[in-house]
Parts: C-alpha cells; sequence; structure tokens
C-alpha cells in the first residue's frame, strides 16, 4: 500500500443540511440547542451514576459509557458545522476533515458495541439471574469496555490511514454538513478499491456483528420470558430492557435508513438530513430514554438535584 501525495488538497467545502441565507439562523438556533440539550442530559445521567451507590451496577455502568461516547460523538459534527454556519464559511481542513472522520467512526462504532455489551448484560439478568453477579463480575465489565475501545480506536485508526493512501482534487464538495466517510472515500481521484473492501469487512464484522449478538441476546430473553407464569413476572422482566431495546432499535433504524435508501440520496441533501436522525437526534433522546422508563435513573437524578439545591 503506497502512499499517495496528498500536497494538492489543503480543505474540502462542507455543502452543509441548507444553501438558503435564511435558513442559517433557524439552523444555527435549532442545532445548537439539540447539542446542548444531548451534552446536558447525557452530562446528568452520568453524574446520577456516580453520585448514587445505588447505580453502581454493571447495567448503570455500561449506561454512564454510553453516554460519554454520545456526548463525543454528537461533539465531532455539531460544533464544526455551527462554526461554519455562524462564520458563513463551510470550509474545513484537509487535516481538520481527516480527525472529523477518525473520530466519527471511533465512537459510532464504540456506541455499536456499547449496546451489544449491554444487550449481553441484559442476557445475563433476565435469563441466568442467580449467576448474574458472579458472571458480570466488575473486571469482566471494565475488560469489555476496554477491548471496545481499543478494537473501535484501532479501527478508526486503520480506516483513517486508508484514507491518507487517497488523493483528492483542488475543489471537493462533500455533500453533507460533516465529512461522512464513504462521501470522503468516493471523492478521491485515486483507485478506492482497497478502501471499499476494507470498508465492507468493516461493516459486516464490526456493525453485522454486534447487531447479530444483540439479536441473539433478544432472541434468548424472549425466550425466557415467554416461560415466565405470571403476566407481572413478564412486565417485569421486559422493563428491565426495555430502555435498551428503544435506544437499538433508534439507532439501527435510523442509520440503516440513510445507509441502505439507495445511491441517489447517497449524494443529495436528502442523505445529509436524514444522517441528523442518528448523529444528533439519537444523542439526545437517548437520556430521555433511559430516565422516562427507569425509575431507579429518576430517584438517581431527584437524589442528585435535591443534593445539588442543599449544597447551593
Amino acid at each position: 500500500m503506497e502512499p499517495r501525495n496528498n500536497t494538492e488538497i489543503s480543505e474540502f467545502y462542507l455543502v452543509g443540511l441548507s444553501e438558503e441565507p435564511e435558513l442559517q439562523p433557524f439552523l444555527f438556533g435549532l442545532f445548537l440547542s439539540m447539542y446542548l440539550i444531548t451534552v446536558c442530559g447525557n452530562l446528568l445521567i452520568i453524574l446520577a451514576t456516580i453520585s448514587d451507590s445505588h447505580l453502581h451496577t454493571p447495567m448503570y455502568f455500561f449506561l454512564s459509557n454510553l453516554s460519554f461516547v454520545d456526548i463525543c460523538f454528537t461533539s465531532t459534527t455539531v460544533p464544526k458545522m455551527l462554526v461554519n454556519i455562524q462564520t458563513q464559511s463551510k470550509v474545513i481542513t484537509y487535516a481538520g476533515c481527516i480527525t472529523q472522520m477518525n473520530f466519527f467512526i471511533l465512537f459510532i462504532v464504540l456506541d455499536d458495541f456499547l449496546l451489544t455489551v449491554m444487550a449481553y448484560d441484559r442476557y445475563v439478568a433476565i435469563c441466568h439471574p442467580l449467576h448474574y453477579t458472579v458472571i458480570m463480575h466488575p473486571w469482566l465489565c471494565v475488560v469489555l469496555v476496554l477491548v471496545s475501545w481499543i478494537t473501535s480506536v484501532l479501527y478508526s485508526l486503520l480506516q483513517s490511514l486508508m484514507v491518507l493512501r487517497l488523493s483528492f482534487g483542488t475543489h471537493t464538495q462533500i455533500p453533507h454538513f460533516f465529512c461522512e466517510f464513504n462521501q470522503v472515500v468516493h471523492l478521491a481521484c485515486s483507485d478506492t478499491f482497497i478502501n471499499d473492501i476494507v470498508m465492507y469487512l468493516g461493516a459486516i464484522l464490526l456493525a453485522g456483528g454486534p447487531f447479530a449478538g444483540i439479536l441473539y441476546s433478544y432472541c434468548k430473553i424472549a425466550s425466557t420470558i415467554r416461560k415466565i407464569s405470571s403476566a407481572q413476572g413478564k412486565y417485569k422482566a421486559f422493563s428491565t430492557c426495555a430502555s435498551h431495546l428503544s435506544v437499538v432499535t433508534l439507532l439501527y433504524g435510523t442509520s440503516l435508513g440513510v445507509y441502505l435508501s439507495g445511491a441517489d440520496t447517497q449524494n443529495s441533501h436528502s442523505s445529509a438530513a436524514a444522517s441528523v436522525m442518528y448523529t444528533v437526534v439519537t444523542p439526545m433522546l437517548n437520556p430521555f430514554i433511559y430516565s422516562l422508563r427507569n425509575e431507579d435513573i429518576k430517584r438517581a437524578l431527584r437524589r442528585f438535584t435535591e443534593r445539588k439545591t442543599i449544597v447551593e
């Protein structure tokens, strides 16, 4: 794999969601509000799980990690878009684009892994409740998160290095509001065959694999719940994984909707608008899904806010 000379390009042009000048103040206010809600909501989840000893369990350990990743995930794209709208400039440097793409891949893969780990946690809790504390040992939880981080970092680094070997034209427009990996690769002037192979293999192994794991876990969970005789017992068992199932459905439903939408939309404003769902809306809704459907989180948030009020 011989590196290519990239000296002919120094920046990309992000087309964004709309080029209409009158829409820019509205878009700025909308995405700034969504970003602040995302950061504050996920930060509250993290603070609640840390401050409340009742939430020092594997499930909430994974949830706090997911909330942290969601903050980082949104922060890779939205702040740059807000700066571009405010400064009326749609330019992103070559180095900035590669960096943004690297962190975007890192956090979306990590998000996927954490949701898979959380599905395994729910599988053990419902299918093997008597052995839960033995199987989900704190050290195992830490190892699962560390493996997720290391794998995500290595994969994002590999993809970034693969892009560095490509050559681009001097005036390159990205029909998106961030440096979306697939579109950046296919804007290259050089051959992208190896990049496509690595990208498809990565999608199969790092997206399809975890998704299959989640499906397997919930098939086992559904089978176990069906065997419970009482309706109250079934409801209690299902309620422990309802929030996680909602988040999984939201993330996979929106992301698959974008990438399976066809070639026509892939290079248009509609694809960029659809991407808002899994890059901005999903991380924003996750804290609401977990807090509204989870009494433990509600109690922890109440204790945290009451403690803060007393201190002030």
